[in-house]
C-alpha cells in the first residue's frame, strides 16, 4: 500500500466517528425542523401533522414578543460584543506584564468561564437581590444598591455584568496567545523609536493580533446570541419578560404554550440571523487582516 493511501486511510478512520456524530446531532436534525416548520406538528408524531406552507413562520413575525426578544437580544449582543472584547483584551495587556503575579491573575481572571451558566446565574441572582439590598441599607445608597433583578432596566444591565464576568477571561486567553506571538525585537525597536505604550498598542500590537480579534469577536457574538442558561437562573425572562431573549422566547413557544411548530419556525429564523451576521463578521474582519 502506498504511504499516501494509507495516511488517507488513516485520516478518514479518525474523520468519520465525528463526522457520524456531526451528522446525527446536527445535520438531520437541522433537516428534520426546516420539514416540521411548514407543518402543524405537535411535538410528537408527524403522523396526523399536514403541511400548511409558510403560516408558522408569519406567526412568529406577527408575534410581538418574539420581535421585542429578538431587539433585546441584538442590543444584549451588541453590547456583550464590545464590553467582553475591551476587558478581555485589557486584563490579556495587564497579565502579559512582567509581574510576579502574572500566573495567579491569569487562573483567577479565567475561572468565572469553568462555572456554568446556571450555576453563575444563581450566585449573581443572591448579589443582585441580598448582597445590594443589605449594602444599599448599610451604607444608605439605595439609589446605586437595590434589588436589580426586580427593576426592568436594571435587570437588562444584571446580564451584562454577569455575562462579562463570565466570558471575558475565556476571550483574555486567545489575546494573551496573540500577543505573545509579537517578536520582542518589534516591540523593543518601537521602545528605542520613542513610541509611548498608546503608540506601541495602537501601531503594532492590535494590528498583529487582529486574528485574535476575529476568533474573539465570533465566539463572543455567537455565544451572546445563543444565550440561555444565565438567562433562566438570573432573570428567567423578568421582570415581566423585560429580560426574555430570543433563546428564552423560542423554548417558552414550545414547551409553554406548546406550539412546537412555530417555535421550530421561530428557531430556523434564529439560525438564519446569526449565520448571517457571523459570517459577515469573519468576512469583514478578515478582510482588515489582509489590508493591515
Amino acid at each position: 500500500m502506498k504511504k499516501g493511501t494509507k495516511k488517507q486511510i488513516h485520516f478518514w478512520l479518525f474523520l468519520l466517528p465525528m463526522l457520524l456524530i456531526f451528522i446525527n446531532v446536527i445535520i438531520i436534525p437541522l433537516g428534520i425542523g426546516i420539514v416540521y416548520s411548514f407543518t402543524n406538528w405537535d411535538g410528537f408524531s408527524m403522523a396526523g401533522s399536514k403541511f400548511i406552507g409558510f403560516h408558522n413562520y408569519i406567526k412568529a413575525f406577527s408575534d410581538e414578543k418574539f420581535i421585542t426578544a429578538f431587539i433585546l437580544t441584538i442590543k444584549y449582543t451588541a453590547i456583550m460584543v464590545i464590553l467582553v472584547n475591551v476587558v478581555g483584551l485589557s486584563l490579556a495587556l495587564l497579565v502579559t506584564k512582567k509581574m510576579k503575579t502574572s500566573n495567579i491573575l491569569r487562573s483567577i481572571f479565567f475561572l468565572p468561564n469553568l462555572i456554568g451558566g446556571l450555576i453563575l446565574g444563581f450566585i449573581w441572582q443572591f448579589v443582585f437581590t441580598k448582597l445590594f439590598e443589605f449594602l444599599g441599607t448599610s451604607l444608605h445608597l439605595k439609589g446605586i444598591f437595590f434589588n436589580w433583578i426586580d427593576d426592568p432596566k436594571m435587570a437588562f444591565w444584571a446580564l451584562i455584568i454577569v455575562g462579562t464576568w463570565q466570558m471575558a477571561g475565556y476571550v483574555m486567553v486567545i489575546y494573551i496567545a496573540g500577543i505573545q506571538s509579537i517578536p520582542d525585537e518589534v516591540l523593543e525597536a518601537a521602545s528605542i523609536d520613542g513610541a509611548n505604550a498608546l503608540k506601541t498598542f495602537g501601531s503594532i500590537v492590535f494590528p498583529l493580533i487582529i486574528p485574535s480579534f476575529t476568533i474573539s469577536v465570533f465566539i463572543t457574538l455567537s455565544n451572546s446570541f445563543k444565550q440561555y442558561d444565565t438567562n433562566l437562573s438570573l432573570t428567567n425572562g423578568g421582570p415581566y419578560g423585560s429580560t426574555e431573549l430570543v433563546t428564552m422566547n423560542i423554548f417558552n413557544t414550545a414547551f409553554k404554550s406548546n406550539d412546537y411548530a412555530i417555535a421550530q419556525a421561530k428557531s430556523l429564523i434564529f439560525f438564519i440571523v446569526i449565520m448571517i451576521l457571523t459570517v459577515l463578521q469573519v468576512y469583514i474582519t478578515k478582510k482588515r487582516e489582509v489590508e493591515m
